[in-house]
C-alpha cells in the first residue's frame, strides 16, 4: 500500500511500520459493537484487546555470496551485483512459486515501461518474460526458464512487515472522533528535476503564502486546526492512535457504527520528514521488555494518552487519504497480495520484480514480488513483507523483524550485460 510508512526498524514496532488487519484497540475487550442508543454522539466504539506478536519459527538463512560491495553506493547498480544460486536449487514451494507468478503478471504492464532507477534493467528486459508469463502453466519452470539471480552488494537483508489496519470510524462527526483529512486545496507538489538536471527524481511538498514557497503545516498544527477550511474531512475516526498507525500505513479500512466498512487510501503527504516513535520510545526507556513491538508502542501510547500525542507529534509527517473502493494498492497503483507482495527501494530494486528472501524466520523466506514502497524502506537489501488484513496479518506483521540475504530475480543476461558495461570479463 502506498504510504508514508517509516516503517518497522530493530522490528516493525520499533520504526512503527506494521499495520493491523485486526482493529487497532481503542481500549477494551468485546470484539462486538454495543447497539446504538439514540443521539448522534452516543456511540462509543467497543474496546478490544491487543493481539499480541506471533513468535517467529526460526530459520537458517542461506550464505551471501562473498563480496565487497561498494561503500555508499546510491542505486543497485552502483553496490555492485553478482550472480546468486541457480533457481533451481531454492527452496521455494509450488505454492509460493504460483502466488508470485500472479503477482509478477499483475506487475508486467509496469515493469515493461517504467524507468528503473535501480540502473540494473531496462524495460525491453522484461518484456520476453512478461509474454512468457501470460500462458506460463508450471510456476517455478517459468522462473528458471526466465530468470537468474542476483545478489545486490553484500546481499545481507533486512525485512519488517506491515498489514492493513482496521480502525473504528465513521463517516458523519462524531463526540470525540478526530478528522481523516483529503488532499488539501493548497498543497503543492514541485517537482525539482524540472528546474534542474542535478535534481532530477527529486521533489518536496508545500504551500504558498505571500509569494514564498514554505513547508507544509506539521503534524501538531493540523491536529491543532490549521486544515480548517482547507481540506476535506473525508471520514472520522474514533481514536487518534488508530488514525496515527493507519496514516503510518497509508491505507486501510474504517469499521462503520452500522458495521460496514470503508476502505480509505493514500492520497498524498504533506512534505515532512517521517520520524518513527518506536525507536524515540526506546531511547528514552520507556518501553520496557516485551513492549517493542507494534502492539507494545499501541498499548503505552494508550496507557499515556498525554505524553502519548506529545510523541506522536514528534513524527511531523502527516497522510491524506482518499475513499478507496476494491483491493489496496501498492505504489504501482495495483492490487498488493498477502504474503506474496513485498515493499523495497526502488533506487535498489526494480519495482514489480520478483525477490527471494532468505531469513532467519520461516514466515519471511520465500518468493517474494516488489510492488510497494515506504518511507523508511530504504537501501540495499531492505524490504517491509505484506500481510493483509486481520488479526493473524496483526500478529505477524507487528514483530516482524528477520535478517539474512536476499537476491533479486532479474532477466536472464541481465548480470552479464551489466557486468560488461563496466568493464568486467564475463564469468
Amino acid at each position: 500500500m502506498t504510504r508514508a510508512r517509516g516503517l518497522a526498524g530493530v522490528a516493525l514496532g520499533l520504526l512503527l511500520g506494521a499495520c493491523s488487519g485486526g482493529i487497532v484497540p481503542p481500549n477494551g475487550v468485546s470484539r462486538t459493537p454495543p447497539p446504538r442508543t439514540t443521539g448522534r454522539d452516543s456511540y462509543q466504539p467497543p474496546r478490544q484487546n491487543n493481539v499480541p506478536v506471533r513468535q517467529p519459527i526460526p530459520a537458517v538463512p542461506l550464505p551471501p555470496i562473498a563480496t565487497v560491495p561498494a561503500l555508499g553506493a546510491t542505486t543497485a547498480a552502483a553496490a555492485g551485483v553478482v550472480a546468486g544460486p541457480v533457481f533451481a536449487s531454492l527452496p521455494i514451494s509450488d505454492a509460493q512459486a504460483r502466488d508470485a507468478l500472479a503477482a509478477f503478471r499483475i506487475s508486467c504492464a509496469s515493469l515493461v515501461r517504467r524507468t528503473d532507477t535501480s540502473g540494473l534493467t531496462r524495460g525491453s528486459d522484461w518484456q520476453p518474460a512478461c509474454d512468457a508469463a501470460r500462458s506460463a502453466g508450471d510456476a517455478r519452470t517459468f522462473f528458471a526458464q526466465w530468470f537468474e539471480t542476483a545478489q545486490v552488494g553484500d546481499g545481507r537483508a533486512f525485512a519488517t512487515g506491515y498489514y492493513e489496519p482496521q480502525i473504528h470510524g465513521a463517516r458523519e462527526r462524531r463526540d470525540g472522533y478526530v478528522p481523516i483529512y483529503g488532499r488539501p486545496s493548497d498543497l503543492v507538489e514541485a517537482d525539482l528535476g524540472l528546474f534542474s538536471d542535478d535534481l532530477k527524481g527529486k521533489k518536496i511538498r508545500g504551500r504558498v503564502e505571500k509569494n514564498a514557497f514554505i513547508p507544509y503545516f506539521d503534524r501538531t498544527a493540523i491536529e491543532q486546526g490549521a486544515l480548517d477550511g482547507r481540506a476535506p474531512i473525508i471520514a472520522w475516526a474514533a481514536d487518534p492512535v488508530e488514525l496515527f498507525f493507519l496514516q503510518v500505513q497509508g491505507s486501510g479500512q474504517l469499521r462503520l457504527p452500522d458495521g460496514t466498512v470503508m476502505r480509505v487510501g493514500y492520497d498524498t503527504q504533506n512534505g515532512r520528514s517521517y520520524t518513527g516513535i518506536g525507536a524515540l520510545m526506546k531511547a528514552r526507556g520507556l518501553l520496557g521488555p516485551g513492549q517493542t513491538s507494534m502492539q507494545g508502542i499501541v498499548q503505552w501510547l494508550h496507557d499515556h494518552p498525554a505524553e502519548g500525542r506529545d510523541i506522536m507529534r514528534e513524527n511531523k509527517s502527516y497522510v491524506f487519504f482518499r475513499e478507496q473502493q476494491g483491493s489496496p494498492l501498492g505504489a504501482l497503483g495495483l492490487p498488493v497480495t498477502p504474503a506474496v507482495s513485498v515493499a523495497a527501494d526502488v533506487k535498489f530494486v526494480p519495482l514489480g520484480a520478483p525477490v527471494f528472501l532468505s531469513m532467519d524466520r520461516t514466515d519471511a523466506n520465500g518468493l517474494w514480488v516488489a510492488q510497494d514502497t515506504g518511507g523508511a524502506i530504504k537501501g540495499s537489501n531492505r524490504f517491509d513483507t505484506f500481510w493483509g488484513a486481520g488479526d493473524d496479518a496483526r500478529a505477524t506483521a507487528g514483530g516482524m523483524s528477520a535478517r539474512g540475504t536476499a537476491f533479486l530475480l532479474l532477466p536472464i543476461g541481465t548480470i552479464a550485460r551489466l557486468n560488461a558495461a563496466r568493464g568486467f570479463p564475463a564469468p
